[in-house]
């Protein structure tokens, strides 16, 4: 079997890191590298995360790329709320032991995509800065695009507020473009996200797996506390993982070929996807929205992979 070849584009964040490590795990996928974006917290922090998770299971052999420090047009806000301080908090990670690749993470987007022997899927899992500016610098790289599969967006559920998704909403400008490039889209939104979610059980499990094992439920334990807390859920979605695991196996979700609009002009909606679900507009699909997703399949996809870490 030959591996797909994908470069992460990601804000950590603990869904991010758990998503890095399935990703690892996974036999199906080629990580050729890691970029970085401002968004669950400030470049700086998503950056050391990044080479913190990579470094915890040893493969630093992964470049790290920094990328925009903040969004296209409007002004920096970081989900502390949700991640803490560190982006990570929770698991006492060693501080990074390497730093990150000279080059920004658009121009090393741009060189891993024209390098590559066959083409590449992205997984953007923050804010869409990188990737939208990546399509503006490097117009010939999309060619070795193959699809782009993202963690974002909703269809009519927010979670930053209630019109829209963080990562759509932190940079809805990047998004737009992003979703008007004429690449094959995918959208992981909260539709499908809130209903796959990690329960205690299953944090306790990871928990007795390993020392990597452990600190995912040290993510979790962090993370689950919000998720309780704001909506009530008896567990937490791991909404990045979901993106990943749609690459390693389609068949996860149940995805429609819609056409999804950005909102960039009305604060109060301000980044909304509005997909047109029921074909009202008669404008031409755009990307492909998931709408339904075999959870347990999912989770047991998780719990497989990030025990094999020992």
């Amino acid at each position: 079997m030959t591996a797909i070849p994908v470069l992460i584009d990601c804000d950590p964040g603990h869904d991010d890191a758990i998503a890095l490590l399935l990703a690892l795990a996974s036999p199906e996928l080629e990580v050729l590298g890691v970029t970085t974006v401002a968004g669950n917290q400030t470049l700086e922090k998503t950056t050391a995360n990044a080479i913190r998770v990579l470094e915890f299971v040893e493969r630093g052999d992964v470049p790290v790329a920094a990328g925009a420090d903040r969004p296209l047009l409007r002004d920096l806000f970081v989900a502390a709320h949700v991640h803490g301080e560190t982006g990570l908090d929770g698991p006492k990670l060693p501080p990074p032991r390497a730093a990150p690749v000279s080059e920004h993470a658009v121009d090393f987007l741009a060189s891993r995509l024209m390098g590559a022997a066959s083409p590449v899927t992205l997984v953007p899992l923050g804010p869409l800065t990188n990737i939208a500016l990546l399509l503006a610098r490097y117009p010939d790289a999309v060619a070795s695009v193959e699809r782009v599969v993202l963690m974002g967006g909703s269809i009519g559920v927010g979670n930053v507020t209630p019109a829209a998704e963080f990562n759509i909403w932190a940079d809805p400008e990047a998004a737009a473009r992003v979703l008007d490039s004429g690449l094959d889209v995918t959208m992981v939104g909260l539709d499908v996200t809130h209903r796959a979610l990690l329960m205690s059980d299953d944090a306790e499990r990871l928990r007795a797996a390993g020392r990597v094992g452990r600190m995912v439920a040290e993510l979790y334990d962090f993370f689950h506390r919000y998720h309780e807390r704001t909506y009530g859920f008896g567990g937490s979605p791991i909404h990045d993982a979901l993106a990943v695991a749609q690459v390693i196996r389609p068949e996860l979700l149940h995805t429609e070929h819609r056409h999804i609009a950005i909102e960039c002009g009305s604060e109060l909606t301000r980044g909304r996807t509005v997909v047109d679900l029921w074909k009202r507009t008669g404008i031409e699909p755009n990307a492909h929205a998931a709408v339904e997703v075999d959870a347990e399949a999912f989770i047991r996809l998780l719990l497989e992979r990030l025990s094999s870490f020992g």
